[in-house]
This record gives structure tokens, C-alpha cells and sequence, in this order.
């Protein structure tokens, strides 16, 4: 039934700031970007040109008029082959980083996007 996952949808207050964020500091590409009425945009960045997987940054004021329930964070995991050298290009990049937890299972951190929403960068080998 279902082979991939498509887009996750992150609710952001600016979306421009949420662009900038995602391209400039995390290294993502804008995959596409399309008005959406007078006060909105369809964006999608993702990690790489070829990566199906993308992120739409959704204006969250407008999803509140529509469906406030929807707002809420979701929790999103992205990975790594290399959790050292990202955790360290993530803080040159000012990007708001929590401690590199080292476990049995797995290294991992959480990261911060310029809305606060957290994130977890996990590598897997």
C-alpha cells in the first residue's frame, strides 16, 4: 500500500525565516515553492535535489484559521552516516543544538529550528 514517505508538514510562523533556516543553516534545497493566495506559499525543501523525501513549510497563522488542531509539532527523525562532523557544522552554522548523546543503541541530538520546534538527528551506519 504504501512505500514511502512523501512530506511531512512542519507549521512555522514566518515561512521566509523557515526557508532561510532550512537552506541556509541546515544545507536543505528548495524543491519547490508556489503562492497559495495572497498571504501564503507552498514550500518544500528537502536534504538533497534527488531526496523524494521533503519538508513543506506550512504558514501556521493559516492553518489556524482552518484547522487549529492540526498545528501541533510532529516529531521527525532525520539521519546521518556522520553524526559527529553534523553535530559540529550545525553549531557553526548557529544552529541551537542540544548535548551529542553517545548510547548502545545509537548516537543522536536534538536540534532547534527558529520557531523552537526540536528535532532528533540520529546516525545510522
Amino acid at each position: 500500500m504504501i512505500n514511502k514517505i512523501g512530506k511531512v508538514t512542519v507549521y512555522v510562523e514566518d515561512q521566509e525565516q523557515a526557508k532561510d533556516f532550512w537552506i541556509n543553516k541546515m544545507g536543505f534545497v528548495l524543491k519547490l515553492e508556489m503562492p497559495m493566495g495572497p498571504d501564503a506559499k507552498w514550500i518544500e525543501v528537502g536534504p538533497s535535489e534527488s531526496e523524494f523525501t521533503t519538508l513543506v513549510l506550512y504558514s501556521k497563522p493559516s492553518m489556524e484559521q482552518f484547522k487549529p488542531e492540526k498545528i501541533a509539532h510532529p516529531s521527525v527523525l532525520f539521519s546521518t552516516t556522520d553524526i559527529e562532523s553534523a553535530y559540529e557544522k550545525m553549531k557553526q552554522n548557529g544552529v541551537k543544538v542540544d548535548d551529542l548523546m553517545k548510547m548502545p543503541y545509537g548516537s543522536m541530538f536534538n536540534f532547534y529550528d527558529q520557531d523552537g520546534n526540536d528535532y532528533l538527528l540520529r546516525e545510522d551506519k
